[in-house]
């Protein structure tokens, strides 16, 4: 199977992101602004059903304090719309963690989804 990057790993929708790509057997790169959230995640995502979180890493990356992120991102759903910095940072996080990015959250609600690649094909 794939590796996948789910950023945010200590919410709630990455969660289950997290929950449903350990089950299909991908293996899972996440985000979290502190290396020491690790352990609390691991234990939700136990609790949730993740059985095997062997297939499972954690690094750090505070999105946002990097360039890019400070510009308003809200509400777009086009990847070419999305500020240029932001765009540069999405590449270069694909190329630290080795695997592309198939969505971009710009906001709370579902059609502030930028879908690049359908994670699940």
């Amino acid at each position: 199977m794939s590796a996948v990057l789910v950023t945010g790993g200590s919410g709630f929708v990455a969660s289950y992101c997290i929950l449903q790509l350990l089950a299909e057997g991908h293996t899972v790169r996440t985000t979290v602004r502190n290396l020491k959230r690790e352990s609390d995640v691991r234990s939700m995502l136990k609790t949730g059903g993740a059985g095997d979180c062997d297939r499972l890493s954690f690094f750090a990356a505070d999105l946002e304090s990097d360039a890019g992120w400070s510009e308003a991102t809200a509400g777009i759903t086009e990847f070419a719309r999305l500020p240029e910095n932001a765009r540069r940072y999405l590449a270069r996080m694909e190329e630290l963690a080795g695997v592309p990015i198939d969505l971009v959250s710009t906001g709370a609600e579902r059609a502030e989804t930028i879908v690049l690649r359908h994670p699940f094909d």
